[in-house]
């Protein structure tokens, strides 16, 4: 099969900035508590329910670190090979590995909670209701999810698309990915929005999606 460019350039560009982005986003994720405020209530629910947590698009491996400190039994996996290499060196206890979050190696259910944190903003958006699907299908009944992105704040406005600096990105409507996920059979259980003035370099909102894949019946 062959991949499609957007991959192949989102790969690229994280590998040649692997270092780089390391030193940069693992500091200001440890000194943002508002980024970090819905990533405990996630933990909280997927130890009650059990099953093991991906990381999806795990970069450095820094908020996979975080979630096996809140007791998480959690693995990553990243597009990027340099991204894994650093993420195993840096945190050698946990596992890491390459992949797509369009193609996991992974069963059907295999899985009580699914991270996606700002991993999802590469992907064009007439990509995403495919990648969201894909995070359903390995989710087990009474799983959880939780995706962060850069938002806007026009419900009915399409995606929007903005210079990430590491590789062309895209900001939703929370509205808008709230919809998605239903569609992909995983429902809305709560969001956070932290305001567009905390973003000191471009002023966007940053949202925060809990969703849950309801529970089998019987």
């Amino acid at each position: 099969m062959i991949e499609p460019d957007f991959l192949s350039t989102t790969r690229t560009a994280y590998d040649a900035v692997a270092d780089t982005y390391a030193e940069f986003i693992s500091p200001k994720f440890a000194s943002t508590p508002l980024v970090r405020a819905m990533i405990t209530p996630f933990a909280e629910l997927v130890r009650a329910t059990g099953g093991r947590v991906a990381d999806l698009g795990c970069g450095p491996g820094h908020v996979t670190a975080h979630l096996s400190a809140l007791g998480l039994n959690v693995f990553g996996v990243d597009l990027s090979a340099e991204m894994v290499a650093l993420a195993r060196r840096t945190h050698p206890e946990l596992r890491f590995e390459e992949g797509s979050m369009f193609a996991l190696d992974l069963p059907d259910e295999a899985l009580g909670g699914v991270l996606a944190n700002y991993s999802i903003i590469h992907t064009p958006p007439e990509r995403v209701p495919e990648m969201l699907a894909e995070f359903s299908r390995v989710l087990a009944p009474g799983g959880h999810l939780l995706i962060a992105f850069q938002a806007h704040e026009d419900p009915s406005a399409a995606p929007e698309a903005f210079d990430h600096t590491v590789a062309l990105a895209y900001r939703w409507s929370p509205d808008h990915v709230a919809r998605l996920l239903r569609e992909a059979g995983v429902a809305e259980v709560a969001r956070m929005v932290i305001s567009p003035e905390e973003d000191e370099k471009r002023g966007f909102p940053q949202a925060f999606v809990l969703a849950r894949k309801p529970a089998a019946l019987g």
